[in-house]
């Protein structure tokens, strides 16, 4: 019998946070499976899978904050804030200097207003945005407020800006590339993401979608 517990996996980009569940409940031959946190196809990193009992400790676990390594790359926006989407403005960003991407970073710290994207998974009068999204559907949605604890340039490279970001739960990173495009003067979209840790588990402790066993089951 497969015992409860938490699976960390290093998900990979081009599947759901839905097909990694899948994948390990048919492995395990188990129902009560699911995950602490969407992580979209695009992205890769951790994803902690609930297993068994602990499936009912899933808000011990969607509260952690999250650490994410993300590309931004400036002078163009795109419908869905990411590479994926198609381009709908264009800006320059030839003038941006390294010392004003870093001040730009620092004043976002801290308390700020996040705009959850449309091709995100929340539900507008029941329907999941980036269904609405598809279908070329645009809604308004309420601003979140979410903690950045710290915004990092880890390479500045034009027109991509490598960011290392600790926040809160809720924190979309689509839109705080935008926001941060936004105060630089220009336009931006994100173009890779990968989440490195959710409170105090780290993508390095992670198996592969191919790798674990019963034995990887964290007892929590």
């Amino acid at each position: 019998m497969v015992k409860f517990g938490i699976l960390l996996i290093d998900k990979p980009a081009g599947i759901t946070s839905h097909d990694v569940v899948d994948i390990v409940r048919k492995k395990f031959n188990l129902q009560h499976i699911g995950h602490a946190g969407t992580l979209d196809p695009i992205a890769t990193g951790l994803l902690i899978i609930l297993v068994g009992r602990a499936t009912k400790q899933f808000n011990r676990f969607v509260n952690f904050d999250k650490e994410y390594t993300a590309i931004l790359r400036l002078g163009a926006q795109t419908d869905s804030g990411d590479a994926q989407g198609k381009i709908i403005a264009t800006a320059d960003y030839q003038e941006i200097s390294q010392e004003r991407v870093s001040a730009v970073l620092k004043s976002l710290e801290g308390k700020i207003e996040n705009i959850p994207p449309m091709v995100s998974a929340i539900k507008h009068k029941g329907r999941p945005l980036y269904l609405l999204a598809r279908k070329g559907i645009t809604v308004e949605r309420k601003a979140r407020l979410v903690n950045i604890h710290q915004l990092k340039c880890l390479r500045f490279s034009l027109p991509d800006i490598e960011l290392q970001i600790s926040c809160s739960k809720g924190t979309y990173i689509r839109s705080l590339g935008e926001e941060i495009a936004r105060r630089l003067n220009s336009v931006g979209h994100i173009t890779w993401i990968r989440r490195t840790a959710i409170g105090p588990y780290a993508v390095s402790d992670a198996k592969k979608i191919d790798s674990f066993d019963e034995n990887d089951i964290r007892t929590i």
